[in-house]
């Protein structure tokens, strides 16, 4: 993204994604109209920043709450960037003895441990992601509870493996109660190459 453009985000498209393993195309369509209004907040709230500095109304509170709100903007576009592009058709299971499935062992003690650790961090009440983390000072891997789309967020550390577990991620095909179920068929459509790639 660019600072000085005024429009600084270019939606991207993911036909990647038809015929997914529990997730329909309709659902698919419905989270990428609503990525989509991500993109176009982005670059409204950008303009808009971008006006009132040129207008010295720096420190209004119109100002003010703009530069509030455009971490949860763009970080709605980041993460709905990588939460698509860790997902593929009949993603299938970890490659065992991959870089990867080596690190998650070392850091959990085994694939199972970590998966656990994983679907238990998308059960917690409330809207947000889930995400494996690597740091960037030590290698570890760790999973974070990130809420809305900005809060939570580990300084230095790198995104590896997204999941979004927000209601709209799945109530199309699910009940809003059945959060378990969605991310039973998240796994099933893992890219785990994509999310390999990820790491330092």
């Amino acid at each position: 993204m660019s600072a000085t453009a005024t429009k600084c985000c270019e939606a991207k498209t993911f036909g990647h994604l038809t015929g997914l393993d529990g997730l329909s195309n309709e659902q698919m369509e419905y989270h990428f109209k609503l990525y989509n209004g991500y993109v176009t907040n982005t670059n409204t709230v950008m303009e808009k920043l971008q006006e009132l500095v040129k207008a010295g109304k720096q420190g209004t509170p119109e100002w003010a709450e703009l530069k509030r709100r455009l971490g949860f903007e763009v970080n709605g576009v980041v993460l709905h960037e990588l939460y698509f592009n860790n997902m593929k058709p009949s993603g299938g299971d970890l490659p065992g003895g991959s870089k990867l499935a080596k690190m998650i062992e070392e850091n959990f003690g085994s694939y199972d441990n970590f998966l656990a650790d994983f679907k238990a961090t998308g059960m917690m009440r409330g809207i947000g992601w889930v995400i494996t983390y690597q740091c960037s000072q030590t290698g570890k891997l760790v999973n974070f509870w990130v809420t809305d789309h900005e809060n939570g967020h580990p300084a230095g550390m790198n995104p590896v493996l997204v999941m979004d577990v927000w209601e709209h991620a799945y109530t199309v095909d699910f009940k809003p109660t059945d959060r378990k179920v969605y991310i039973d068929a998240f796994f099933k459509n893992v890219n785990w190459q994509e999310v390999e790639s990820r790491l330092n």
